[in-house]
Parts: structure tokens; sequence; C-alpha cells
């Protein structure tokens, strides 16, 4: 599926997941401040208060019209939708665009309770051109599932530590994946995380946060672009770095028919 969406939303030189300025990505363990346009298909979700919009979410774009990002993401509020953007903080960064929301499709099957199939698709009012700064990630073949201790990155504002700030500028932080049999032990997460989820990270130091749900989870190819495997999900309620709670995201390999079906259809 992944070549067919290439051809239909990809076109002239900017192939999907493959950045102008890749980022840096060293297998550190520290959330780091990301290298400006590195990440060009990670989006901010912004609500709409008052006269000013705010960070609410992440997300990431897939095609020239359409963000990916979480179901607990979305609400009645007015949204926006913030492309090529590094600092929150700066109202003009070059090649950054705010386009509203056309049309938001919550996964029809969304359980708040239970925190299964956290996913959603966004249309944006106008197609985007891609550019150094805004262009789509790679969405995995149907099915995929990566193998224990793959490196994938989180990217995204979220809380610098537990109960902190926000992000200003976009951090990335390494969370190796946690196989399912894993991550589903008691002493884990049990029997709330499913095989459409994908665990990553846990081991106490670095995890996403408040902030980065629906943001990408991304995971590189052997031809070097990046694939979005997981959309921020949930964390644990004792903190964003607690042992044996990675963080969880919806897999995106298990909703591939999903998206087709949405984007075809609107």
């Amino acid at each position: 599926m992944k070549f067919v969406i290439l051809a239909l939303f990809v076109a002239g030189a900017y192939g999907c997941g493959l950045p102008t300025f890749p980022p840096i990505v060293t297998r550190v363990v520290g959330g780091d401040d990301v290298r400006e346009n590195s990440w060009p298909w990670q989006v901010s979700l912004q609500y709409k208060s008052g006269s000013n919009f705010y960070h609410t979410c992440g997300g990431t774009l897939i095609s020239n019209q359409w963000v990916l990002t979480a179901a607990h993401c979305i609400s009645s509020l007015t949204y926006r939708v913030y492309l090529g953007k590094h600092n929150l903080d700066s109202n003009n960064e070059a090649g950054s665009i705010a386009i509203s929301p056309a049309k938001i499709v919550v996964h029809e099957n969304w359980d708040s309770y239970r925190i299964r199939n956290d996913i959603a698709l966004i249309k944006l009012a106008t197609p985007v051109t891609f550019s150094d700064s805004v262009m789509a990630a790679c969405l995995p073949n149907s099915g995929d599932i990566l193998s224990h201790g793959a490196p994938c990155y989180v990217t995204g504002w979220g809380r610098l530590w537990t109960g902190g700030p926000i992000a200003d500028v976009m951090q990335q932080a390494l969370l190796p994946v946690i196989s399912h049999s894993t991550c589903s032990r008691s002493d884990w997460w049990g029997s709330l995380v499913t095989t459409n989820m994908l665990c990553a990270g846990g081991d106490g130091q670095l995890a996403s946060c408040n902030g980065d749900s629906g943001g990408p989870l991304n995971c590189e190819n052997p031809d070097g672009s990046w694939d979005v495997h997981g959309v921020v999900s949930f964390g644990s309620s004792m903190g964003c770095n607690y042992p044996k709670k990675p963080s969880v995201f919806t897999r995106v390999s298990a909703y591939i028919s999903w998206i087709n079906n949405v984007m075809t259809k609107n």
C-alpha cells in the first residue's frame, strides 16, 4: 500500500519520509532539540481559545492533504494544523503554514475507556505544497511488526518532564521498540495493550509525555526513509518516564486499510 499512496500523493523531488535536512540521530539516551526541518511531517495541532491558538497535540502529515493523529486529541474545539514548525514561540518561521481542517474523521470504534482504536485523520482545507520544511512521512506496509529493540524516535513538543512545561523547540528522543510479548506482561502493561498497539521505551529515562499525543513514532527504513509506525496514545499516570511502563502508540500498520478507505472516501 505504501507504493500506491506514493504514486497518488507524492510528486516531484519530495519523496515521502526523506527530509532535505536529515535528523541528527544518535544512540545517546536523552531528549534533544531537533535539527530544524529534520522531521518535516511533524505538525502541531492547535485549538482556539479566545483569539489565540494553543498547542494541544502532535500529528503526522501523510499526504499533501491528510494528517494522522490520535482520536483522544479530538473534541468539539476549533482547530488549526501548523506545518513546518520548529519553535512554537516563533510566529513567523520561514516555510511554516497554518491550515484549518476541512474534515476530521475519528475512528468509528474509538473506545476512550479502554483506549482502543486511538486514531484519527484530519483533511486539510487546502493541499500543501511540499518543501524543505513540509513533506509527508511514509506509511508502513499493512501488518508490519517491528522487531524488539528496533530504534525509533518520538518527536514533538510535549512536556519536558512529568508536570513540566511543554517544549518551545521540537524534541526528539530515541525509544527502542518493546515486543508485544514483553509489553503485555503483567508487570508491564498487561492486557491493556493489544496487538493493535506498539510499545517503545520503558527504561525509566525517556518517554513521550503530555503534549506529544497524536505525534509520530518515526522508524527508519534501510533506504534511509522514515515510516510513521506509531501514533502517541498513552503513558503511565505515575509519570511519563516510569520503568516497565513504556510509551504506548497506536500501531499504524494495523490501520492501513482504514487510513486508505478514509482518504479515498473523503
